[in-house]
C-alpha cells in the first residue's frame, strides 16, 4: 500500500462531509453549465425575434443558475474548507502522537530543521488532499456523467465525442503532465527540508557563527539551498503553464469536434441551430470540472512524498515500549529504597551502517547504588563517566540494559513510562523554557497548581523576590528559551518547575552547568535548604558544597569507583580527592 493510501485510511476522512462537498462542487459546475446553456439559448433564440413570452423560461433560468452558482460555490467552499481543516487537525495530532514515543532516543540523528519541515510543510501539503486530490476527480466524474446524459438527447455521437474529449482532458493530459513533473515531489520535499534545516542552523547558531567568522559560509549554504528550491519551483511553474495551455486547447478542440459532429445532424433535421449553440457552450462550460485535474496529478507525487516522509519518522520503532500489563506506581514506602540499581550494565545501540557491525562499548558497566527515602545522593565524576545515562534510563528514554533498576521496589519496566515520570521532578542540564509567560512555563509541570502553590515553589527556588519585582509578575513574558532571564534565573525557574510537581524523587542533572562561580554558589546554597528531607539525586562534575549530601558516589568510565561522604572520600585519597584538588586549586595535606 502506498504511503498516501495508508494516510487516507488512517485519518478516516468523514464520508458524509466528503459526499456533500462533492455534491456541492458538482452543483457549482452544473449551475455554470446551466447558466451557459440558458444564456446560449436566450441569445440565439432572441436573434430570431420571437415573442417575449417564449423567452421567459430562459430568462428565469439565467437568473436561477446565476444565483444558484454563487450559493453552491459558497456552500462548497464552506464544506470543503471545514473538511480540509479537520484533515489538517487529524494529521497534526496523528503525527505528534507518532513522534512523541520516539523522543528522545529515536530522534537523536534527526536535524531540528528537517523535523520542523516534516511537521509543518509536509503536513500542510497534505491538508489539500481533498481539495486538490480527492474532490476534483469525483466532481469531474459526476459532471461528465450528467453533461453526457444531457447531450445524449442530441444524439449518441454527440455524447460520445463529448465524453471522449472529457477523458482526454481529464486523464490523458494529467498523465502526460505527471510524466513531465516526475521527481518534482521528491526533489521539492528534500529541497524544502534542506532549506528549513539551513535556516534553523543559521538562526540558532548566529552568535557562534559570528564569533568564529563562519557566517559567510552559513549564508552561502542557505543561499545554495534557496537557489535549489527556486530552480525546482521554476520548473514546476513551467509545467503548470503547460497544464493551462493543454487544458484550454483540449476544450477548444472538443467544441470543434462537437460542431463537426452536430452540424450534419442539424442539416438532417435532428435539432435546430439554437440547440447547436446550446450544446457547444454546455460542452465548453463542462470543462471547468476537469481544469483542476492536471494540477492534482502534478501535486500527487508531492503529496505522496510528503506522506512518505511522515511515515519515515512515524514508522520508526520506539526505543521504549510500555508493558502489556503495567502495574500502578506505588510511590515511596517506608523501608523500601526509592531508587535501587544493582549490577546495571548498558550500552547505546549502534546506528545503521558500518559502525553497526562493531560491538558498542558499555556506558554503564555494573554500577550499584541505593537511595533510601529522604536521602540525598550525589553522583559525581568526570564528563563522559555515564552519569546522565543513568538518568536517561530512569526516565525510560532507553531500554536494553542488564541488571536491575528499580523505583519504589519494582523494576521500572513494569510501569507505564508516563505514570513513572509523574513521580519524578527533573532539572535537566540544559533547561528549555518556552516563549511565554513565567506562569505558563511553571504550569507545564502541573497545570492544576494554585497561585499559592506556584509562589511556594518560587520561594523554595529563591526566585519569588525576582518575580515580584517584574512589572507583570507571573504574567511577565520571558521570551524564547527564557531570553529575558539570566542563566541563574533560568536554572531557578527550572528548579521551581520541578518542585511544583512535589516529586517523590528530585533529580538534578548538572544544575549549575554554565553558571559563574558566584551564581553557582548562591544556587547551591538555596538547594541545600530545598533538598532537606527530600529524596534527591544530583548528578554533577562540579564538586561544590558536597558536604551537604548523605552519600557521594564517584563514577569513572561507567563504574562506581568510590563511595562515602565528603570527608571520607577526601581522606581516601582517590579519584574524588584528585578532582577536588584540581577544581579548587589546592593540595590537601
Amino acid at each position: 500500500m502506498s504511503a498516501l493510501r495508508r494516510l487516507v485510511a488512517l485519518i478516516r476522512i468523514p464520508r458524509g462531509r466528503l459526499a456533500l462537498a462533492v455534491l456541492m462542487g458538482s452543483g457549482t459546475v452544473g449551475a455554470g453549465i446551466g447558466l451557459m446553456g440558458a444564456s446560449a439559448f436566450l441569445i440565439a433564440s432572441a436573434a430570431l425575434h420571437p415573442s417575449i413570452a417564449e423567452l421567459q423560461v430562459a430568462i428565469v433560468g439565467v437568473r436561477f443558475f446565476g444565483i444558484s452558482r454563487g450559493l453552491f460555490r459558497y456552500v462548497e467552499r464552506l464544506i470543503s474548507h471545514d473538511l480540509t481543516f479537520r484533515i489538517l487537525a487529524r494529521l497534526r495530532v496523528w503525527f505528534y502522537a507518532g513522534l512523541e514515543p520516539l523522543a528522545p532516543a529515536r530522534l537523536t540523528l534527526a536535524r531540528s530543521g528537517d523535523l520542523l519541515s516534516r511537521a509543518i510543510s509536509d503536513v500542510e501539503t497534505l491538508q489539500t488532499l481533498f481539495v486538490r486530490a480527492l474532490g476534483p476527480p469525483l466532481v469531474a466524474l459526476a459532471v461528465t456523467v450528467g453533461a453526457g446524459a444531457f447531450l445524449l438527447r442530441y444524439g449518441a455521437s454527440v455524447a460520445a465525442v463529448f465524453v471522449a474529449s472529457m477523458l482526454v482532458g481529464g486523464i490523458v493530459v494529467p498523465l502526460l503532465l505527471r510524466r513531465f513533473s516526475r521527481g518534482f515531489g521528491t526533489e521539492g520535499r528534500l529541497a524544502a527540508a534542506l532549506l528549513h534545516a539551513a535556516s534553523v542552523d543559521l538562526v540558532q547558531g548566529i552568535e557562534d557563527l559570528l564569533a568564529s567568522g563562519r557566517q559567510e559560509e552559513a549564508v552561502a549554504r542557505l543561499s545554495g539551498a534557496a537557489r535549489r528550491m527556486a530552480a525546482i519551483e521554476r520548473r514546476a511553474s513551467r509545467v503548470r503553464a503547460l497544464d493551462e495551455a493543454l487544458t484550454g486547447l483540449v476544450a477548444q478542440l472538443a467544441v470543434l469536434a462537437l460542431l463537426i459532429t452536430a452540424i450534419p445532424l442539424v442539416h438532417g433535421g435532428r435539432f435546430d441551430g439554437v440547440s447547436l449553440t446550446v450544446l457547444s457552450l454546455v460542452a465548453l462550460a463542462a470543462f471547468e470540472a476537469i481544469q483542476p485535474l492536471p494540477a492534482a496529478a502534478e501535486q500527487l507525487e508531492d503529496q505522496q512524498e510528503a506522506a512518505h516522509r511522515l511515515f519515515e519518522i512515524v514508522d520508526r520503532p520506539p526505543a521504549v515500549a510500555d508493558p502489556a500489563e503495567p502495574i500502578p506506581v506505588p510511590g515511596p514506602r517506608p523501608g523500601v529504597p526509592v531508587l535501587l540499581a544493582r549490577n546495571l550494565r548498558f550500552a547505546y545501540p549502534p546506528e545503521d551502517g558500518a559502525a553497526a557491525r562493531a560491538v558498542p562499548a558499555p556506558v554503564l558497566d555494573g554500577i550499584s547504588l541505593e537511595i533510601p527515602p529522604g536521602a540525598r545522593l550525589a553522583l559525581v565524576g568526570p564528563s563522559g563517566a555515564g552519569k546522565s545515562t543513568l538518568i536517561a534510563l530512569l526516565l525510560r528514554f532507553w531500554e536494553g540494559w542488564e541488571g536491575d533498576l528499580e523505583l519504589f521496589g519494582h523494576d521500572i519496566r513494569r510501569y507505564r513510562a508516563e505514570a513513572l515520570r509523574r513521580f519524578l521532578g527533573v532539572v535537566p542540564q540544559t533547561t528549555h523554557l518556552f516563549a511565554g509567560t513565567l506562569r505558563e512555563n511553571l504550569l507545564l509541570s502541573r497545570p492544576d497548581a494554585t497561585e499559592a502553590e506556584i509562589w511556594d515553589a518560587l520561594r523554595a527556588a529563591r526566585l519569588d523576590r525576582t518575580v515580584r519585582e517584574l512589572p507583570s509578575g507571573l504574567d511577565s513574558w520571558i521570551g524564547e528559551r527564557g531570553a529575558s532571564l539570566s542563566g541563574g534565573q533560568r536554572q531557578r525557574l527550572a528548579i521551581a518547575r520541578a518542585i511544583l510537581r512535589d516529586p517523590a524523587l528530585l533529580v538534578l542533572d548538572e544544575p549549575t552547568a554554565n553558571l559563574d562561580p558566584g551564581t553557582e554558589d548562591e544556587l547551591l546554597a538555596s538547594l541545600e535548604t530545598l533538598v532537606t528531607g527530600r529524596t534527591t539525586l544530583m548528578v554533577t562534575h562540579r564538586l561544590v558544597r558536597m558536604e551537604s549530601f548523605d552519600e557521594i558516589a564517584v563514577m569513572e568510565t561507567g563504574r562506581i569507583v568510590e563511595r562515602g561522604c565528603h570527608l571520607q572520600l577526601l581522606e581516601a585519597g582517590g579519584l574524588y580527592r584528585r578532582l577536588w584538588e584540581l577544581q579548587h586549586g589546592a593540595v590537601l595535606p
